[in-house]
């Protein structure tokens, strides 16, 4: 997969791309990183990118001129196009008004070969370019940041985790909290070792007890069906504690709603 990363402040990404599962995966030949710094677009000698808006207001815009261009250098179909033919490639503006982020999200954007990520900055992109360039906007939550920079090394980091061959173990990622490997009608997820969609279960190593802290005896008994409901219990309370929005998205099981009963009647004593 190729991420192209549009931004003012190309040397942001010498740090977060640099290190961890993302530098490997680069080196392993998984992804490719580009940057493409948009003041090289522009026309004036200032290499001005932003201007104030119609309408007045505070703050700057950024142009259409030089996002239009940088993309279209980068033979990237035109919008029509990637929306008839489903293309395998993606244009993305980072915006605080764009579809939230989430892991499905994230595994859609892994089906590309191509993700072309615009950083946004200052009061924000002119809206030509989510009208006539973008084929999506996305946030990475419901805050603002100074500008899209930060969101864009989150996608590549999150996407890249989802690459075959990324990880090195790929049943790690089916594992983690927003994997959703449960399904409707079957009895907790499929191994000792899935959250299905909730939120990540505890996890215990050595010593088995450390400053008066003991580790669970069910995680040391070696019962591998025991394990698994433990860890599924104590993934439908981390969730219902801390995400109860996620419970309305999952098929839960029989065994789950008489788990999640459990919980409820516990924290109501």
């Amino acid at each position: 997969m190729k991420f192209e990363i549009i931004t003012i402040f190309p040397d942001f990404f010498r740090g977060p791309l640099d290190y961890g599962i993302v530098r490997r995966a680069r080196e392993a030949g998984y992804i490719e990183v580009v940057i493409h710094d948009l003041r090289a677009f522009t026309r004036d000698r200032h290499k001005t990118v932003d201007d104030r808006p119609f309408g007045g207001g505070e703050g700057m815009v950024l142009k259409p001129e030089p996002l239009f261009e940088c993309v279209e250098s980068l033979g990237v179909a035109p919008l029509d196009q990637r929306r008839e033919n489903e293309a395998k490639e993606t244009v993305v503006l980072l915006s605080p008004q764009g579809r939230l982020f989430t892991q499905g999200v994230a595994q859609e954007l892994s089906g590309m070969e191509r993700v072309v990520l615009i950083c946004g900055r200052y009061e924000g992109v002119d809206e030509r370019v989510a009208e006539g360039l973008a084929d999506r906007e996305i946030s990475i939550g419901d805050y603002v940041l100074s500008g899209g920079e930060l969101g864009a090394a989150v996608i590549v980091d999150t996407v890249t985790r989802l690459i075959p061959g990324a990880l090195g173990n790929e049943a790690s990622a089916r594992q983690e909290s927003f994997s959703a490997t449960g399904k409707a009608g079957v009895e907790g997820p499929d191994s000792t070792c899935g959250s299905g969609g909730l939120l990540d279960y505890p996890h215990y190593t050595r010593p088995a007890e450390f400053r008066g802290m003991a580790v669970p005896e069910v995680l040391a008994g070696g019962n591998h069906d025991q394990i698994r409901k433990w860890r599924r219990r104590k993934a439908l309370e981390k969730t219902l504690m801390h995400r109860p929005d996620l419970l309305a998205a999952q098929p839960l099981s029989e065994e789950d709603r008489k788990l999640l009963a459990e919980i409820e009647k516990e924290r109501s004593n």
